[in-house]
């Protein structure tokens, strides 16, 4: 059932200058989930159209329809009023929506505004405010929209769930407030050892979970075992040498987030049975029955238009990108392997990768993106880890595997597809 927030009941000023904006807000305002669901409403809603007056139909049509941009859906409306207009806007994790009369619409520039100020709500409410992860409300968000696209896509999704070993002694011997400085430090150590694309959540006090999409368990396994090093080999400033238990287990057919989860669950207890310090993998998933239906062809990739975010000259470069990335593979897994022509191929696609970076951020810039530092230091760190594989494919001595896995999922599939869509507000459909 949506509530109406009132700014008393944030957590803080920030959270509560927000809210107040959303409340107070000289049009009626409500927040979806991406189902439709009706979550939030503010006081202009509540006071002249109430709860009784909603079409969840018409809510359903308004998340689907809903676009980056904002637009007057057609009808039905969301009340039973054809005199108002509707209008909704995606954020990344909700629907705002608002509703006006055309004789009374908010002033240029208001719901520009506002949608900034909702973006930074839901960044509020999905971190966890101790560590600085992704909050496990968050994961409810995403986690059936990733499953959704794993599925679309034929991308394989893998998680990984970590526990510290033997946390309850340091809270025990050291106090709490050590307790939480560990935290605050394996949050940060384990952001350092994953992708900027992978998501990283606090699932349940000391255990947390990392969403790893384009990944199966095998690739997921690698990422774990790389965790677990990072971490024995780690001296923590309150408590020093620290060990965690890992579990692996790729999404599986159609299964529900419920029994995958359930599944990592019971992984996780069998590394700590076992002895802790370790990761037990469960050895199933989509990427085999994937592989096994459509062989090498499973590796390719294929544009959609969710992939579009509205600029006209960054969406025709990614599909260049999708075409060359598509033909490195034809040049590495062909029946009759050609070196010279897998290294053109090479040399093609990150020639292009890296003049498409860079007028990214030129076009980033022009729109006065305020995570563009971050999204430039994403695309050096990429750069510079595919120009080294660039030299070892000269040496002659390469995995080409891990190489095609890196170009084709890391740098095309994970960035262009999740990392971009951090910048997708900025424009609105069919515009750029």
């Amino acid at each position: 059932m949506a509530t109406s927030l009132t700014p008393s009941q944030s957590s803080g000023q920030a959270s509560a200058g927000i809210l107040e904006s959303f409340m107070l807000f000289p049009a009626p305002l409500a927040l979806l989930n991406l189902e439709g669901k009706l979550e939030v409403i503010n006081e202009r809603f509540a006071d002249r159209l109430g709860r009784a007056e909603i079409d969840p139909q018409s809510l359903a049509a308004v998340a689907r329809d809903a676009d980056t941009g904002w637009h007057v859906l057609p009808p039905p409306p969301v009340v039973k009023d054809p005199g108002l207009l509707v209008r909704a806007v995606r954020t990344p994790h909700q629907i705002l929506v608002i509703v006006e009369r055309p004789s009374a619409q908010p002033p240029p520039g208001t719901l520009d505004a506002l949608l900034s100020r909702v973006n930074e709500l839901e960044q509020l409410v999905a971190t966890d405010h101790l560590t600085g992860a992704w909050s496990r409300a968050h994961l409810d968000r995403v986690l059936p929209a990733e499953i959704a696209r794993s599925l679309s896509c034929r991308q394989p999704l893998s998680l990984l769930l970590l526990d510290i070993d033997h946390f309850k002694l340091i809270n025990d011997s050291l106090g709490h407030p050590v307790g939480d400085l560990v935290l605050r430090e394996f949050v940060q150590l384990v952001k350092s050892r994953i992708r900027a694309s992978d998501l990283l959540f606090r699932w349940n006090g000391e255990e947390f979970m990392v969403l790893i999409g384009s990944a199966g368990y095998r690739h997921a396994e690698t990422v774990a075992e790389t965790l677990r090093r990072a971490v024995a080999a780690h001296s923590f400033e309150h408590a020093g040498a620290l060990t965690v238990s890992i579990a692996v287990a790729e999404h599986n057919a159609n299964e529900p987030a419920n029994i995958w989860i359930r599944r990592a669950d019971e992984a996780l207890y069998a590394a700590k049975q076992a002895g802790r310090n370790r990761i037990v993998v469960d050895r199933k998933g989509n990427s085999d029955a994937w592989a096994a239906e459509h062989g090498a062809s499973a590796l390719r990739l294929v544009w959609q238009e969710a992939y579009e975010c509205g600029n006209k000259t960054i969406d025709s470069e990614h599909r260049e990108l999708f075409g060359l990335a598509n033909a490195l593979i034809d040049a590495s897994l062909g029946g009759r392997f050609e070196p010279a022509a897998f290294k053109s191929a090479l040399e093609t696609l990150l020639n292009q990768v890296q003049r498409h970076f860079a007028d990214e951020e030129e076009i980033l810039n022009l729109h006065r993106y305020a995570q563009l530092d971050e999204h430039r230091r994403s695309h050096t760190a990429l750069l510079g880890r595919a120009r080294r594989f660039q030299k070892i494919a000269e040496s002659g001595e390469f995995n080409m595997s891990d190489m095609i896995e890196f170009l084709t999922q890391d740098v095309v599939v994970r960035h262009l597809r999740i990392v971009d869509r951090g910048f997708f507000p900025l424009f609105a459909k069919g515009t750029g």
